[in-house]
């Protein structure tokens, strides 16, 4: 090889590598490919279809679980680094030698964790968004390919076949990596299984906000109202007996309208994915939401329905 073809050979790598990267005057090209994914429509009849199957599943408990509601947030991200965890040791194993039974084993180890890891990403899954859900099968397609690329390794490993068990292992890891890119853009870009409530709190603060007159808020009836001074909305409970609820309005779990959602057994319904509040203190009676609804202390003075953040417990 000549010096100026190896000085070539540099430059476009040099190149390729600066297109895919982010810079200063625009994205890089990996940037703008994710984006494309976000809003194109070319496969949504079969991402809906998808969906439809996954949430034929009974809700209940079982999902709810899945959720992470006893976590508090969702679970799926969490279990996630056990078979990530299994694959990138047993890669560093074949890549130092030696070691071929513990690589097996975690080889293994990440194939048994796969499985609840991915319902949990279903479950999940089938609630989002249309943009998040474009993303958000791509990434289990990849992670798909990468429980099969392993299942391969762990068969050639098996039969004593060690250099097709760790190529077949390095092509599992680079698969679940791209996965695992594509899963950080859900959580961090679009927002997937974040609280969309988080920030009430710093902005209405521990002091009291005016709602409105009490009297213009009609009975059993949810009511968005606008805290102008701490630039907030709420909805708004009042019953038969002149008893008050007030919780965010912009539920927890995707940023739904509570105040278009249905009241049921002294709960709030989101209308976007059943997520249910207790009008009380917030508390997530039922999923897919895995907070706690930022609820408020109500009082009436002088006509005037008041509203202060409740303190936690």
């Amino acid at each position: 090889m000549t010096r100026t073809t190896e000085r070539n050979g540099h430059r476009g790598v040099r190149a390729l590598l600066e297109g895919a990267a982010p810079n200063r005057p625009r994205p890089g090209a990996v940037m703008r490919a994710v984006e494309r994914l976000e809003h194109t429509e070319a496969y949504d009849d079969l991402v809906m279809s998808v969906r439809k199957v996954v949430r034929a599943v009974p809700s209940g408990p079982v999902r709810d679980v899945l959720h992470g509601r006893w976590l508090g947030h969702p679970v799926h991200p969490m279990s996630a680094q056990v078979p990530i965890g299994a694959w990138t040791s047993a890669a560093v194993l074949d890549v130092l030698g030696g070691g071929r039974r513990a690589a097996r084993t975690l080889v293994g180890v990440g194939l048994l964790s796969a499985g609840p890891t991915a319902l949990a990403g279903w479950a999940d899954w089938a609630e989002l968004k249309k943009p998040q859900l474009r993303v958000g099968l791509v990434h289990s397609v990849l992670n798909a390919t990468a429980v099969a690329l392993y299942t391969g390794s762990l068969a050639a490993r098996l039969r004593g076949r060690e250099s097709a068990g760790k190529a077949l292992g390095f092509a599992g890891l680079t698969a679940v990596a791209a996965g695992g890119a594509l899963g950080g853009h859900l959580a961090y870009r679009q927002g997937a299984g974040v609280n969309h409530a988080d920030q009430v709190e710093s902005r209405v603060g521990s002091d009291w906000h005016t709602v409105g007159r009490a009297a213009e808020i009609p009975v059993d009836e949810p009511v968005r109202c606008r805290l102008e001074d701490a630039d907030t909305d709420v909805v708004v409970v009042r019953d038969a007996d002149d008893r008050w609820y007030a919780l965010a309005e912009q539920c927890c779990h995707l940023g739904g309208p509570l105040s278009e959602g249905d009241l049921v057994d002294g709960c709030v319904r989101c209308p976007w994915h059943g997520s249910t509040f207790r009008l009380t203190d917030g508390w997530n009676a039922t999923g897919p939401a895995t907070g706690t609804q930022p609820a408020f202390e109500t009082r009436v003075e002088s006509g005037l329905l008041e509203v202060r953040l409740r303190p936690p417990e």
